[in-house]
C-alpha cells in the first residue's frame, strides 16, 4: 500500500473522520485533462537530502509514466545546496534549479516556484523526503478527475506521521482545529504545506501575502473561499533525518493569524468579488446550469 508505515516507527494514530473522496470531481468535464505535472520545492541549506529527494521523486513518477518537472528554489543557501542541484541538472533534464535572489522565506521561495512552474498542474512538497513520492503521483491521479486542487491529510484514516515532535503535534492539531472551526471545513490538515493544484487555482489565488510558512494556510483556504473543487487523500509524512527544520513556531502564530483573519474576512465580507467564474459549459449542456 502506498501508505504503509514501516514496522518498529513511531507512528501517530490518524483522527477517526474519514473523506470518502468520490470518483470524479462534481460536475467532471473530460476536457480538462492534464498534460505535465510540475513539483516546485523550496529549499534552504539542504545539502544533506536535496539530491536524494529529487531522484526518488523523478524515479517515482517516470515510473508512473508521469510527465513532469522538478523546481526546486535555491532560497539563499550557505551550504552547497545550489551546486549540488547545478550537477543534479545534467544528470535529470526534468529539473529545473532556481535562486531566489530577493527578500528570503519559505513563502517567497514557493511564490518564485510557482511563477516558474510549466506544467499544467502543481504540487507544493518539501526538500527533506518528508513528503512521500508516491502520494505525489496519487495527487496527479485525482487531479485527473476534474478536481481543481487535492489536500493530503496525514490525520484520517489510512495517513499517518512518523516521529512527529509532540510539541509541534498537539499544536498542529490546535491550529488546525481552529481553522476546522472558523472556516466550518471538513479539512483537518490546512497548514501541511504538501498539497496539488490546477494551474488556475493558483493564477485564481493571486496576489499571495504571505512570505513564510503561513503560505501553507493562505493557498488552500483562499482556493476553498474562491469556489474551487477540492477533495482529500490520506498521506504520511516522515520527520527529516538530516538537516534542521526551518519552521521557528514562536515567530509564526501571529503570522498565521493574519493569514487566517485575512481570508476569513473575504470569505464573509468581500461579497464574492473574488469567486472563481464559472467554467463555460460544453456546448451539449448549454442551459443545465440554474
Amino acid at each position: 500500500m502506498p501508505n504503509d508505515i514501516p514496522a518498529g516507527s513511531t507512528a501517530v494514530a490518524a483522527e477517526s473522520e474519514v473523506f470518502a473522496a468520490p470518483v470524479a470531481a462534481p460536475g467532471f468535464r473530460a476536457d480538462r485533462p492534464l498534460h505535465k505535472l510540475s513539483v516546485v520545492i523550496p529549499a534552504r541549506d539542504e545539502e544533506g537530502c536535496i539530491v536524494a529527494t529529487v531522484e526518488h521523486l523523478h524515479l517515482e513518477l517516470r515510473i508512473q509514466n508521469v510527465p513532469h518537472e522538478i523546481v526546486v528554489v535555491d532560497d539563499g543557501s550557505t551550504d552547497s545546496t545550489w551546486r549540488l542541484l547545478e550537477e543534479t541538472a545534467r544528470r535529470i533534464p526534468e529539473l529545473s534549479p532556481v535562486q531566489n535572489l530577493g527578500p528570503h522565506g519559505f513563502g517567497r521561495a514557493i511564490q518564485r516556484g510557482l511563477a516558474m512552474f510549466s506544467g499544467d498542474a502543481v504540487v507544493i512538497m518539501m526538500a527533506d523526503e518528508s513528503d512521500d513520492c508516491r502520494d505525489v503521483v496519487r495527487y496527479w491521479n485525482m487531479l485527473q478527475q476534474g478536481w481543481d486542487c487535492v489536500f493530503g491529510s496525514r490525520f484520517m484514516k489510512g495517513g499517518g506521521v512518523i516521529d512527529y515532535p509532540r510539541v509541534k503535534l498537539f499544536l498542529n492539531r490546535m491550529a488546525n482545529w481552529f481553522v476546522r472551526v472558523l472556516f466550518r471545513i471538513r479539512l483537518n490538515d490546512t497548514t501541511n504545506a504538501f498539497k496539488a493544484y490546477r494551474r488556475e487555482v493558483i493564477q485564481g489565488c493571486l496576489p499571495i501575502l504571505a512570505p513564510h510558512f503561513n503560505i501553507t494556510v493562505e493557498l488552500p483556504l483562499k482556493a476553498i473561499v474562491r469556489g474551487y473543487t477540492w477533495t482529500v487523500i490520506p498521506i504520511t509524512w516522515r520527520n527529516r533525518r538530516t538537516g534542521m527544520a526551518k519552521l521557528k513556531i514562536r515567530e509564526m502564530g501571529s503570522r498565521y493569524f493574519f493569514i487566517v483573519a485575512y481570508v476569513w474576512l473575504e470569505k464573509y465580507f468581500s461579497r464574492g468579488d473574488y469567486r472563481r467564474p464559472d467554467p463555460p459549459l460544453p456546448p451539449d449542456t448549454e442551459g443545465e446550469r440554474s
